[in-house]
């Protein structure tokens, strides 16, 4: 049967009521001119691209002569720039400041570390580097600080957190500052598998993304040797088989040869510092395809300025002693073609320069496109994020930043970004935060 007059008017009105709706609810659409782009997987770059993105995703990138704007598009003119995705750095503490350090760590709380991150996560989204792997953070600080910046209440990167740090008592996941009068035990601290097992569960209950665990001793610790081993490999199997079961990847912080070995014999997925790389451990990453995040620009800014921020004396040498050693290291394991991510350390130099570290990795045997791999698409693949960043490609998240100039020729154009976008937000225009 026919429809009335009326019927039909009101039909037809609320067609046009949800045409429009819908038209509203799309985002704008907005248009990059990009003088150059790079194509970071197939390592290559490409001239007067066009990147069309709608809402927080890149719809379409292509030549600038088959690429059509549609009209009404907001315009962003970096036809005399290089575009590359947004950077990513898997080795952060973003809760940590890089002027406190040793014994002025003790007068800071946790609810004032996560403080510090507020600041920290804004001065490296402007860096360009718009998402970040937080390994190692006290009082749950970093989940927070994840949470609020997924919130939208302050401004920074995208954030994979580990919460506290695992390690042995009086290791460097500890805190040994302390006299024994005090009786203070890391919250991370878990001797033997069972307990290191209930540990990642905790880890995981109050919302950490990964695990990260201390396999060997450190640099910036009290009273411990960054050579030798501290978890067991009974400990670490079972650290990576109860993670693995809940979803998690593993880090594991590992300066000595020992502990890069069982750690990658346990199961890891990446091996951070990996300063006294051996051949038996090279051999094992490479058959295994472990990732090596290994932090080679930081050792500069530890013996220049590392007394000034408290860094205690036994510390300063234990770097001394190491420091080129991880350089060589890292020499060695890229030109034996392992895989590689860009992990700097942030917190134990002023977050903000982690761009600084491109030139070094350059200097021990990358490429500038190597390096920027390395923080780009390689290192998104670590996070497990390789399907939503890392790229410029349609369907990614539109993450991306500009500089002057051709990084590929002078990589340090890195620490001068001066255009970032994340998820279609632009934080920061011209050099300044818009």
């Amino acid at each position: 049967m026919l429809l009335s007059s009326k019927p039909r008017l009101l039909a037809a009105l609320g067609l046009a009521f949800l045409a429009t709706a819908t038209l509203a609810a799309e985002p704008p659409l907005v248009a990059i001119k990009a003088g150059r782009l790079v194509d970071v997987e197939a390592g290559r770059v490409l001239n007067d691209q066009v990147l069309l993105i709608q809402g927080d995703k890149i719809k379409a990138v292509g030549p600038a002569a088959q690429t059509q704007i549609p009209s009404g598009a907001r315009l962003i003119d970096l036809s005399r720039s290089t575009v590359l995705p947004g950077l990513i750095d898997v080795h952060t503490h973003l809760t940590a400041d890089a002027q406190l350090q040793g014994y002025k760590q003790l007068g800071v709380s946790d609810t004032r570390a996560a403080l510090y991150g507020v600041r920290a996560a804004r001065l490296t989204l402007m860096a360009g580097f718009t998402t970040v792997r937080n390994v190692g953070a006290s009082g749950f600080g970093d989940v927070a600080l994840r949470d609020a910046i997924n919130d939208g209440d302050f401004p920074g990167p995208r954030m994979q957190v580990s919460a506290y740090a695992l390690g042995i008592q009086g290791g460097h996941c500890d805190d040994n500052l302390l006299p024994p009068d005090y009786k203070f035990t890391g919250r991370g601290v878990a001797d033997g598998p069972w307990a290191a097992r209930a540990k990642v569960r905790e880890m995981v209950k109050y919302g950490a993304d990964l695990i990260k665990i201390c396999a060997t001793g450190g640099v910036l610790s009290k009273g411990d040797s960054p050579g030798a081993l501290q978890y067991t490999p009974e400990e670490m199997k079972a650290i990576v088989e109860e993670a693995h079961k809940l979803g998690r990847k593993v880090a594991a912080h590992a300066h000595g040869a020992s502990g890069i070995v069982e750690a990658i014999k346990a199961g890891v997925d990446s091996v951070e510092h990996v300063s006294l790389l051996d051949d038996e451990g090279l051999k094992l990453a490479l058959a295994r395809g472990t990732y090596l995040v290994m932090d080679i620009y930081n050792d500069d800014y530890i013996l220049q300025e590392g007394e000034k921020a408290g860094i205690l004396p036994e510390s300063l040498e234990k770097e001394r002693q190491i420091g080129q050693q991880q350089r060589d290291s890292f020499a060695k394991a890229w030109k034996a073609g392992a895989t590689m991510a860009f992990g700097s350390d942030s917190g134990v130099y002023p977050h903000g320069d982690n761009a600084k570290q491109f030139a070094y990795m350059v200097k021990y045997g990358m490429t500038p496109m190597q390096a920027i791999q390395a923080a780009t698409f390689k290192a998104a693949k670590l996070m497990g994020w390789d399907a939503q960043i890392g790229s410029l490609k349609a369907g990614k998240l539109a993450d991306l930043i500009a500089v002057d100039g051709d990084p590929l020729a002078d990589v340090n154009r890195l620490t001068q970004v001066d255009f970032v976008m994340k998820g279609g937000e632009v934080v920061r225009a011209g050099g300044s935060r818009p």
